[in-house]
């Protein structure tokens, strides 16, 4: 049967009407996918030719070579996660390496791709109840693309896509392999929201190319001239006026004309049906009886069928239905999708011809098809609930709805899920018990996607109605106020958080205490430090006698965490006490988690050795447990006590790499390599990268005043401090200083504290210094806080310096010790550097040694602008400048000088600036340039953004 409709829909696609009008459209949509990799978008409204022109460009790729997989979005999918995406690579089978040849993250799509498992690496199951995280798929699918590159992977219709599908896609845009081409075409009235197609997250990164083209209708002359290629010497002037006329510029709409005109031009008959309804109930009229009502089940089922099927929901035997589905082929009224798959060519053929049919004969097919779907072995139930809703049969399609989202939600398919439970949810005579259950589930499998407004509406208009159960509605909440704080950025998630508390607490202890200790983790200032003291007070008093373990396990995680970042000595202790097996894999899961914390905590308060434990245990526990974004945390973790130990050398190349690895995880772009990044680039006279980094990491968040955005603000001040505007530092350190005290985060070494007493003191007002010192003093006295007390020596320091300057060196040499002991080079030399100018004017011998210790600690690091500014000062101690090779210089290569200036050149530094970074003339500087280019033979235009 295949190989017969096949030869007849190929005879009716030679009846096709020839491409024309799209020239511009074809080239642009062709040099985009040559250029790989590249994201194009195809939008225009229905009927207007976009399958048309990806087709026709499909066919001159694959002409060149290139491969082409296709996937397409319906409106009635059944449950299966990434639906599209999978349907197109279940193609690549010929192209795919053999097994053992691909990389392992493409295991992940062993079971979405069964069919394709003997050449995939072997699966790893997922937790109970989960699905494989988004980024991981993506990844999986990026390797597979690679391996059959090049590749040019089509997804059509993505309007109706699902938001998991669409978030997918997201993720492939923004980091396509080398040599592939994502194509996407959609209708942009019909996107949910109306926004852009995949989100306004989507920005084409860096050296991917791409177009979006918007298909306006074909003109007048292009209509007319694919008119006469059909009709040849029928095209009277009156005909093609009318042909013209009718379309309104829509290809589909002249193209189904002259398909049924050039079926009749051998009978001489030329009338002209008024729309595109009559066009196809033409066409319809000239086949059997049996024909039509295949055709019209069909348009009643809405999505391509097989034979068999189709027969059954016609009530036809199988001989007469394959009759009939052949000739419907061949009139080009259905056409076929694939092996066994028939449908309507376009969606507006099938609106019409369902339109077409009187309301007694749709309501009798929705009925027969229905019947027929429900008998099926594994019954449709997305369809299933379509056809109910169609008959009007509220409860059977309420129930097949809900059926089919609880299906959805264990495929993995949450996208599917969610936009069922909004149509349930939109219903306005649902009943109060399914009301609060589809609440409930849209809440658990929509929070964490993209697409999050439309849900937070619905949430938001849910928890506000009557007639939701108490408990009901404190659940909804919670995962509201979730949403809000964590794709809304909207703090007032707290709020709803917080009322989510009052109606669970007594009704449903195990997630009032998770509402609680949430409310407690958050970083905000709404709650002090003692006010999350008590709400994990309260967490763990609601939870006594719960028997789950693995809330207990939540809670405990949390209080630890809050303890440990406080600085509370007992934290260490309840750590170690955390289980790190049970029966319960979440239980671990929790302790991973809680050690992960740890290990950011260690980071801020100077607990470098302990911290480098707690990631590696967790990293072991994470790996077993599967728990990905833990592991991506403590990926980060090392790559930050690497930077902290001193391993400066290629860092910023490894950072890069880290977050190339970690494109689509939110979780890799972190405050504190932001921060550690905009330290190094001032180290080294990178002035502006430096402040660009500071920048980032201090506007990133409005929803939060994240403890982690400390240093930023205190890398960015220390440069203000140095072009000395001591107010514009005070403004920067000042918007944090109130949070200290109430969070009670004196403890938290990120170099804040110094840098506002230095700040203070310029400023000219040591009262403030003097109590900032004392305030810090107490507030990290008996706390596990090493970094804080290597800061507290800085304060008192800076502090003694301006009347005992022996007593100052004594301050800063113990900073010096304690950072040495802690394991940071960096800051040791930075205490050292503050020692040796303490002493200048009384001990210099001392002072040399000491800065040149930290002169060579900046010279292994590449601290170029440290390194300058202790030579500056060892210059200013009577101390000569090293002997340079004599007469004959350098020649034609870089001098050591020569190489800082062009690196800072390569970053578009200003020769102010660099004067400034290397404490130079402005002179000296220009003579440096000036050689620079000579040697370099190159522009400072050209070497800007370089390799230097």
């Amino acid at each position: 049967m295949t190989t017969q409709t096949g030869a007849a829909g190929d005879a009716s696609r030679r009846k096709a009407p020839p491409f024309v009008g799209r020239e511009r459209e074809l080239g642009a949509l062709l040099g985009a996918a040559r250029s790989r990799p590249s994201v194009v978008l195809v939008e225009g409204e229905a009927g207007i030719g976009k399958s048309r022109l990806v087709a026709e460009a499909v066919d001159e790729l694959r002409g060149e070579g290139v491969r082409v997989v296709t996937g397409s979005c319906h409106p009635l999918r059944e449950p299966l996660a990434f639906g599209p995406v999978v349907e197109a690579l279940r193609r690549s089978g010929p192209w795919m390496p053999g097994a053992g040849r691909l990389d392992a993250p493409a295991g992940v799509l062993a079971v979405l791709l069964p069919e394709l498992a003997d050449r995939l690496p072997p699966a790893q199951p997922w937790p109970s109840g989960q699905s494989a995280p988004r980024d991981l798929v993506a990844r999986g699918v990026r390797v597979v693309l690679a391996a059959i590159a090049p590749v040019v992977l089509v997804v059509e219709d993505v309007h109706w896509a699902d938001e998991a599908t669409r978030e997918l896609l997201l993720l492939l845009g923004r980091d396509l392999p080398a040599d592939t081409a994502l194509v996407l075409t959609y209708r942009a009235g019909d996107v949910p929201g109306r926004g852009p197609v995949l989100g306004p997250a989507f920005r084409r990164p860096p050296g991917t190319g791409g177009a979006e083209l918007a298909l306006p209708r074909l003109s007048p002359d292009d209509l007319r001239a694919m008119a006469r290629s059909v009709l040849a010497e029928a095209a009277t002037p009156g005909l093609l006026h009318t042909l013209v006329e009718r379309s309104e510029g829509l290809p589909l709409v002249i193209e189904e004309d002259l398909i049924t005109l050039g079926a009749r031009l051998g009978d001489g008959a030329l009338g002209v049906p008024r729309s595109l309804r009559e066009v196809f109930a033409e066409r319809i009229d000239r086949l059997s009886p049996e024909a039509v009502a295949l055709v019209n089940v069909s348009a009643v089922l809405a999505v391509p069928a097989g034979e068999q099927l189709l027969a059954d929901c016609a009530g036809l035997p199988p001989g007469a239905a394959g009759e009939a589905l052949l000739a419907a082929l061949a009139a080009s009224v259905l056409r076929e999708y694939g092996p066994d798959s028939y449908g309507f060519a376009h969606v507006l053929g099938r609106q019409a011809q369902y339109d077409n049919l009187p309301g007694p004969v749709r309501h009798q097919l929705h009925r027969r098809v229905l019947d027929v779907l429900e008998a099926l072995p594994e019954p449709p139930l997305v369809q299933i609930s379509h056809h109910a809703r169609a008959l009007g049969d509220t409860a059977v399609w309420l129930d097949r709805a809900m059926a089919a989202a609880d299906r959805a939600v264990a495929l993995g398919d949450q996208g599917t899920a969610a936009a069922l439970l909004h149509q349930v949810l939109d219903e306005p005579r649902l009943p109060s018990a399914l009301h609060a259950r589809a609440a409930l589930a849209l809440a658990r499998t929509a929070w964490d996607t993209v697409e999050y407004t439309r849900t937070i509406a619905t949430l938001r208009r849910i928890v506000a109605g009557p007639g939701l159960p108490v408990a009901a509605r404190g659940e909804i909440r919670l995962d509201l106020g979730l949403m809000l704080l964590n794709q809304a950025a909207d703090p007032s998630g707290e709020a709803e958080i917080e009322r989510a508390v009052e109606e669970l607490e007594g009704r449903r202890p195990e997630q009032a205490a998770r509402a609680m200790s949430l409310l407690a983790m958050w970083e905000t200032s709404r709650f002090s430090a003692a006010e999350q003291r008590a709400w994990l007070d309260r967490a763990v008093a609601t939870i006594a006698d719960s028997p789950d373990r693995a809330v207990h396990a939540s809670v405990a995680a949390n209080r630890v965490t809050v303890l440990a970042a406080q600085g509370r000595p007992e934290a260490a202790g309840l750590l170690s006490g955390l289980p790190r097996t049970d029966d319960d894999p979440e239980v671990v899961r929790h302790t991973a988690r809680a050690l992960v914390n740890a290990a950011e905590v260690g980071i801020c308060l100077g607990q470098d050795a302990r911290a480098a434990d707690c990631t590696e245990e967790a990293l072991a526990l994470s790996r077993h447990h599967r728990a990905h974004a833990l592991i991506v945390h403590c990926r980060s973790y090392r790559l930050l006590l690497s930077w902290l130990a001193g391993e400066w050398a290629h860092w910023d190349e490894r950072y890069a790499a880290f977050l190339a690895e970690y494109v689509d995880e939110p979780l890799a772009v972190d405050d504190l390599l932001a921060t550690a990044e905009g330290v190094m680039a001032a180290a080294r006279g990178r002035v502006s990268r430096a402040v660009e980094r500071f920048d980032r990491v201090l506007t990133r968040d409005g929803a939060r005043t994240n403890v982690n955005a400390l240093g930023a603000a205190a890398g960015l001040a220390r440069i203000q401090l140095a072009r000395g505007d001591a107010d514009a530092a005070w403004s920067t350190v000042g918007a944090y200083l109130p949070l200290l005290p109430r969070k009670e985060e004196w403890v938290y070494a990120l170099g804040l504290v110094p840098v506002a007493v230095e700040t203070a003191l310029q400023r000219g007002d040591d009262r403030t210094a003097a109590a900032l010192v004392e305030d810090h003093g107490a507030g990290v006295e008996g706390l596990d806080a090493p970094g804080a007390g290597a800061e507290q020596y800085l304060c008192r320091g800076l502090l003694a310096a301006r009347e005992d300057r022996t007593q100052a060196a004594q301050h800063f040499d113990r900073a010096r010790l304690q950072w040495s002991g802690i394991g940071r080079p960096y800051h040791a030399a930075l205490a050292d550097e503050q020692a040796a100018q303490a002493l200048a004017g009384l001990h210099p011998a001392e002072a040399v040694q000491r800065l040149t210790r930290a002169a060579g600690v900046h010279d292994r690091l590449g601290a170029t602008t440290d390194s300058a500014r202790c030579r500056h000062l060892l210059l200013a101690l009577g101390q000569s400048r090293p002997q340079s090779r004599g007469r004959a210089g350098y020649g034609d290569e870089l001098s050591p000088r020569e190489q800082q200036v062009a690196r800072l050149l390569g970053d578009g530094t200003t020769n102010k600036d660099i004067a400034a970074a290397l404490f130079l003339s402005p002179r000296t500087v220009e003579q440096h340039v000036a050689k620079v280019l000579r040697k370099l033979r190159t522009t400072r235009e050209a070497l800007r953004n370089g390799p230097a």
